[in-house]
């Protein structure tokens, strides 16, 4: 879910179901896909929170749960992807 749009700024957020998720990353194109690059900040809601300055334009992201590739269902749209799954995509700007 992406909570804030600024200029250049976006949150991204991740709401696990259930309390048993112990780590959630952030990757996508602007890391390079590196999930040791993307790692997020438990709330005290237990929601998965990261805010990204980022240049305006459309890049693709999902989220790294405990090892397991996730898209995220509020983003602003899906994309398909080379593995035959889908990447979400944010549009900033």
């Amino acid at each position: 879910m992406l909570l804030k749009k600024g200029k250049a700024k976006v949150t991204f957020v991740y709401q696990p179901i259930g309390p048993s998720c112990k780590r959630v990353q952030l990757v996508g194109e602007f890391n390079n896909w590196q999930p040791e690059k993307g790692r997020m900040t438990r709330q005290k809601d237990g929601s998965f929170r990261k805010q990204v300055n980022l240049d305006p334009g459309e890049y693709r992201y999902k989220f790294f749960v405990d090892g397991n590739w996730v898209e995220d269902p509020q983003a602003d749209g899906l994309v398909p992807n080379e593995f035959g799954t889908f990447d979400s995509l944010v549009s900033v700007g």
